[in-house]
């Protein structure tokens, strides 16, 4: 209820991992070579909106070492809890295998 046990709560995608009330993180590897590149993004600075009203964090990926390309998208609802993910040239890593 209040996090009195420094419990966090699980997050419904697997994918997409949220720090703190404003801000989420994803791990990507690209399908080339297999580099992981990490983004963090945050609700004010780089989540955008659609025509339809829906909330999506579009990032074109391009790493460091082969400059393998790629991008993906986090879709929202209008309470940002991620509905879907999209990759294109990547893949997402889940967030149980970051450790």
């Amino acid at each position: 209820m209040f996090n009195l046990f420094g419990r966090k709560k699980a997050s419904a995608n697997p994918y997409v991992h949220q720090d703190d009330a404003q801000t989420f993180r994803v791990r990507v590897r690209t399908r080339p070579h297999g580099e992981v590149v990490e983004f963090r993004f945050t609700k004010s600075a780089h989540i955008g909106i659609d025509d339809d009203g829906n909330y999506f964090f579009r990032k074109p990926v391009v790493s460091p070492q082969h400059f393998d390309r790629g991008e993906f998208v986090v879709h929202f609802d209008n309470r940002y809890k991620v509905t879907r993910t999209e990759a294109e040239g990547v893949d997402f890593i889940p967030v149980s295998e970051w450790e």
